[in-house]
């Protein structure tokens, strides 16, 4: 059996002897890295778990302050009519605030196509036109025809010249008159209701005003509504 050479020996015992000692410095450095990991680990899960929470409240609340403007928001009301008549435009700036009843019917009413064609039946100078249709009703026929040869003409805010109205509405009514004043009228306070009035054209109604009548103010040659269109803005 070979001897093993004492040179060989010192050898093998260095090459069993265990791993040297780790300093603490490493070690600390080790310890803050895995901290510094795990923190950020959970930073990283807190945020991700609370966003969709988040988002999803926020979501919410845009959806309500939408759902709410959507019910509060109204659809636009026009705000002007445009009569077209044989002689001329006449435009009417509509009072919707102070007769919305009166105004959401006559708009309906337009929007059907209702006036094309109608005539202006009554026309009394230096007092009123009326067109629209009457339905045989001859209460406004008896009315502005005392109303013309009694009336004291005064200055009123509310039925100065140029003023469109309509009598008062009978629910079993479907029929729709149309006045346009072409003077102060006070007189018509218990008669009209003005839902309107004209703002260009008054050469129009002004024209109109000065036909040929029949002893009981019908125009001798019809002059009629072709149509009235409706506009948000001009």
């Amino acid at each position: 059996m070979a001897r093993i050479k004492p040179q060989q020996l010192l050898m093998q015992s260095k090459k069993k002897r265990g791993p040297s000692r780790t300093s603490i410095p490493a070690i600390l450095i080790g310890a803050l890295f895995a901290l510094f990991l795990v923190l950020s680990l959970m930073g990283t899960y807190r945020h991700w778990h609370n966003r969709p929470k988040s988002q999803e409240g926020m979501d919410l609340a845009n959806f309500e302050r939408s759902d709410l403007t959507t019910q509060t928001k109204k659809p636009s009301v026009p705000k002007y009519a445009i009569i077209e008549t044989g002689k001329g435009s006449i435009t009417m700036e509509l009072y919707k605030d102070a007769t919305s009843d009166v105004v959401e019917k006559f708009l309906e009413l337009c929007k059907k196509g209702h006036f094309k064609g109608m005539l202006f039946h009554h026309v009394i100078k230096n007092y009123v036109i009326q067109g629209g249709d009457s339905q045989g009703d001859t209460a406004p026929q008896d009315w502005i025809l005392n109303g013309k040869s009694s009336a004291k003409v005064t200055t009123s805010p509310k039925h100065e010249a140029f003023m469109i109205g309509t009598t008062k509405l009978n629910p079993n009514r479907k029929g729709f008159d149309l006045f346009i004043t072409t003077a102060p009228i006070p007189d018509l306070n218990e008669k009209l209701l003005i839902f309107g009035r004209v703002i260009k054209g008054e050469d129009v109604v002004q024209e109109i005003e000065e036909v040929d009548t029949d002893e009981h103010y019908k125009p001798k040659s019809p002059v009629g509504i072709v149509d009235i269109s409706l506009k948000q803005d001009l």
